[in-house]
């Protein structure tokens, strides 16, 4: 196909999707209005099933199967990195070379690690009462870790990041949100209906597998994120030729 071509198919289905959005958009509720049907029956199934946190409702259980997609899309990306980036025989890995570290940083992001990590974990495990969730709590707990690496060096990093159970914790994670789903086929309902015990409203225990799907994905992103950014930092390798020619260094 020319390139001509491909400009034209380009701009057709340009057109029909902007078409179809504009026909969409006629049958919306008109902005500032006081109907919102949407809004409305999401809040009463969230209150129904003792969850205060509407948007927790909505992702991991009126549209669990969605949030499974999402969190299915990571999984899926952190595979493929640790694929395509896996050493191959050609690579020796180099131990990393020591980096200064600036005391402001050094006396800072140390006593940072412990407050952020539990920042994360609190996100994740009051999901279903307050804003946050797994997706958000996940990234601040790998986030924490990656404090050791900016205030100390990779060295410090990697004795408290074995990524062997991170790769199991990540995969733990994915597999235990598709057994909590299948769950609701053992009882006779749809997979991932909520069929636990909806508990006391504004609790912990609260909202039946909610809090349970929600730290599902916590696990998962948490150690999806440490993985991915693993992969990357460990990109410091040297290529040899076989041939007489001198040695070809690369980094990323």
């Amino acid at each position: 196909m020319t390139m001509r071509m491909r400009l034209w198919v380009l701009t057709v289905g340009g057109l029909g999707t902007a078409v179809l959005y504009l026909l969409a958009c006629r049958d919306l509720p008109a902005f500032g209005g006081a109907w919102h049907p949407y809004g409305d029956r999401a809040v009463r199934a969230a209150l129904a099933r003792h969850t205060a946190n509407t948007v927790s409702a909505v992702n991991f259980d009126q549209r669990a199967l969605d949030t499974l997609g999402e969190e299915s899309i990571l999984f899926g990306s952190v595979l493929g990195t640790v694929v395509l980036l896996r050493q191959s025989r050609d690579e020796d890995r180099l131990p990393p070379q020591p980096v200064r570290v600036a005391p402001p940083v050094r006396r800072y992001a140390l006593p940072a690690l412990p407050v952020t990590l539990l920042i994360g974990l609190y996100v994740i495990a009051h999901g279903q009462l307050s804003p946050g969730g797994g997706f958000q709590g996940g990234v601040v707990v790998a986030t924490a870790l990656h404090l050791l690496y900016i205030a100390v060096d990779y060295r410090a990093l990697e004795r408290i990041r074995p990524i062997g159970l991170y790769e199991v914790a990540d995969a733990a994670g994915e597999a235990g949100y598709l057994l909590l789903g299948a769950a609701g086929l053992l009882t006779g309902a749809a997979f991932l209906t909520n069929v636990l015990p909806y508990g006391t409203f504004t609790t912990l225990a609260s909202g039946g597998t909610v809090p349970l799907l929600n730290a599902a994905v916590g696990v998962e992103v948490a150690a999806g994120v440490v993985v991915l950014l693993a992969r990357f930092l460990d990109q410091a390798v040297e290529i040899e030729d076989e041939g007489p020619g001198p040695a070809t260094e690369g980094g990323g």
